[in-house]
């Protein structure tokens, strides 16, 4: 007696991983290959940023308020928010900017979520551990990083980035003003994340407003990773992983059932 198995569904690991392959050297090529310049600029934006920060506060100020370096500390906040922010922005359009190649059977949403992630947040980390490197070796810092709490720093904000990137990828093709909203609320998000303060400074009151910006969180861990002496006791790597988790989820859940009737409107 012969017995007819349904075939079994393809397994997608290679075909996948090639497609994420060729998705990050697409993206490579538009957003930083265009000019000789496009990987310089990735370098240049943060630094620039930072100099400002430290001209314009170590004319206000005697001493930074954690450490002896205005450059160091002011880096600290500053690149997490970068990556974080661009990170985000970068997953959630991913599918509009590979809307084309979505239509190929091999190309899946995660796939083009993952590349924009991958491609994107390794280029902030090589970038934020070559300007915090150089204000180590440049400026009399007196910091003792630990490699530890920095990684777990940066995983927080990667994590964080997808996220919030996730979720709004199905928000912004659900919901087209949204993006519109976003991009406005995400202008004050600099001034209340701790990039140029410690809400440890803060009232009881406003600290405790501040403690559900995940991103307070995670540049609080960073600057602990760099200033041992530094202990807040305001920090949740449980909040931001919870936050991030809870994001991703939902986005991941709405975009498999939804994502291809979005991108055909």
């Amino acid at each position: 007696m012969f017995f007819s198995h349904a075939p079994s569904p393809p397994n997608r690991s290679f075909p996948a991983l090639r497609a994420i392959g060729a998705l990050i050297l697409r993206e490579m090529s538009a957003s930083y290959g265009r000019s000789p310049g496009g990987y310089l600029w990735a370098l240049l934006e943060p630094v620039g940023g930072i100099a400002l920060l430290t001209l314009f506060f170590s004319l206000t100020f005697h001493a930074p308020p954690l450490g002896a370096s205005f450059e160091l500390f002011y880096a600290t906040g500053l690149l997490p928010f970068m990556l974080f922010s661009e990170v985000q922005s970068k997953v959630a359009n991913a599918l509009t900017y590979s809307r084309a190649l979505l239509a190929y059977p091999t190309v899946s949403f995660l796939d083009a979520l993952i590349a924009r992630l991958v491609l994107n947040a390794l280029t902030k980390l090589i970038v934020s551990y070559l300007v915090l490197q150089g204000c180590l070796l440049i400026f009399d810092s007196r910091a003792s990083p630990d490699p530890l709490r920095i990684f777990e720093a940066a995983s927080l904000a990667v994590l964080l980035s997808f996220g919030i990137g996730t979720l709004n990828c199905f928000l912004f093709l659900r919901i087209p003003v949204w993006q519109q909203i976003w991009s406005i609320l995400m202008r004050p998000m600099f001034l209340i994340s701790g990039v140029f303060f410690l809400t440890d400074h803060l009232p009881t009151w406003a600290a405790d407003v501040l403690w559900f910006n995940p991103l307070v969180h995670v540049i609080g861990y960073l600057r602990h990773g760099f200033f041992p002496t530094y202990e807040p006791d305001h920090l949740s790597a449980p909040w931001v992983i919870g936050v991030s988790l809870v994001a991703l989820a939902i986005g991941l859940l709405a975009l498999r059932t939804r994502y291809r009737d979005l991108l055909a409107r």
